[in-house]
């Protein structure tokens, strides 16, 4: 059984589904270059919809002070995901403005890509390990998968979530290989490039649980 997050969202039906599918976290992308970024108003909008039911992330790629001090005052998140080249020394300094913690994500194609997980432990709550982008890819949302068996048996410093190509045909798979104990997904429950899949989101909450 894993816990999930629902990452992307960017409608009112995809963000019920997550809720009533029973997931951990939403998330909701600031960051104009993909196709799930949200306006301020539309993320004020969806993270007060949800507010005290689920667990909210917003995902930043490498934020200045400015966009993370506007996402603390339009969404309130819970957490803040770090999904960029963001060293030790931002991600530290970002912290001020989640309510409950940071979640860090780290790029993996082999193994020893998982030894950054000790600088970053020092300075987030949380880890993402999610598949390394192709070049000139968006940093997350790519629908590519690493060797989930690299994370098997490994122990970190804080909790950790696993990302990258996970389905709902796949994810249960994914636990048992990896030992996840939260997964996250985003373009694995979608109809379409940031339009959310209502009936996959909850047959991905339903796989995860079931694993």
């Amino acid at each position: 059984m894993a816990e999930a997050k629902i990452c992307g969202i960017t409608d009112a039906r995809a963000l019920d589904a997550a809720i009533d599918g029973g997931a951990r976290f939403v998330g909701f992308v600031v960051y104009p270059k993909s196709p799930r970024h949200l306006s301020r108003d539309k993320l004020a909008a969806l993270a007060e919809r949800v507010r005290g039911k689920v667990e909210t992330v917003v995902v930043t790629v490498d934020a200045d002070e400015e966009l993370l001090a506007a996402v603390a005052a339009y969404a309130r998140p819970d957490w803040i995901q770090l999904h960029g080249a963001e060293s030790p020394g931002k991600t530290a300094q970002a912290r001020q403005y989640a309510q409950r913690g940071l979640i860090k994500a780290i790029g993996v194609a082999r193994s020893e890509d998982l030894a950054q997980a000790a600088i970053y432990e020092q300075v987030a709550e949380m880890l993402m390990f999610d598949a390394k982008p192709p070049p000139g890819g968006l940093p997350g949302g790519n629908a590519m998968a690493f060797d989930w068996q690299i994370l098997a048996g490994r122990r970190f410093g804080r909790p950790w979530m696993l990302s990258g190509g996970l389905n709902p045909a796949n994810v249960a798979e994914a636990i048992s290989a990896s030992g996840a104990a939260v997964v996250d997904v985003s373009s694995g429950v979608e109809a379409g490039p940031g339009l959310k899949d209502p009936l996959k989101i909850a047959e991905f909450l339903a796989a995860a649980r079931l694993a």
